[in-house]
């Protein structure tokens, strides 16, 4: 029981981090300015709902995505760490991550699916975090996995449809200084990654 608590407290903080739902409130209100309240929520709730899909997707079908492609587990440690340390080392410095970017959005795009869904809720550092948390796991870790970032979609949905009100009330500066704490913690969660996929390859713990 401990052990999947600490493994529960673990994955949230990771999607915590990863999907930063406060920060991306900015996102939410820059792209759906304008618009009346009910599209908003529309947006809001065909976006989580996209990306709990997209997300829950590769934590079930990882597996089978790693034998179908070969990919070894410290392999894809190492890889996503440094996927993940990169995107928080950008926040850090206040940068808007490349594989996050959201310039020239078109007008009539489905922002409810691009970029909202993808990359900004469900995007390649999200995607890794899941199937590194599954990576070498039980069922029941597995579930509990799904039904986190479930968790996270719907405070996600939540902090979007209270986005106007709380930017009034918290202001920008105080969202930037969340958004470099979150940065420093992805970039943590990165370098145990590869601190993980290194010990791995060399059998310095079980696997």
């Amino acid at each position: 029981m401990d052990n999947l608590i600490t493994f529960s407290i673990t994955v949230f903080t990771g999607f915590f981090a990863i999907t930063n739902p406060i920060s991306n409130m900015t996102v939410f209100v820059s792209l759906t300015q304008g618009l009346d309240k009910a599209t908003k929520r529309d947006i809001n709730k065909r976006a989580n709902i996209t990306a709990f899909i997209i997300v829950t997707v590769f934590v079930l079908l990882g597996k089978y995505i790693f034998e179908l492609f070969n990919i070894s587990i410290p392999a894809f440690k190492i890889t996503g760490g440094i996927l993940i340390f990169y995107i928080g080392f950008e926040m850090l410095q206040s940068k808007k991550s490349n594989v996050k970017n959201i310039k020239n959005v078109d007008e009539d795009e489905n922002i409810a699916i691009s970029p909202l869904a993808i990359p900004i809720l469900a995007g390649p550092g999200t995607i890794v975090t899941a199937m590194n948390f599954v990576a070498n796991v039980n069922p029941i870790q597995t579930i509990l996995v799904i039904a986190i970032f479930g968790l996270m979609s719907l405070l996600a949905y939540f902090t979007f449809r209270l986005s106007d009100l709380i930017v009034r009330i918290v202001g920008n500066n105080v969202i930037s200084v969340i958004g470099k704490i979150m940065g420093l913690i992805i970039a943590i969660i990165g370098t145990g990654m590869i601190i993980q996929g290194i010990k791995i390859s060399f059998n310095l713990i079980t696997t």
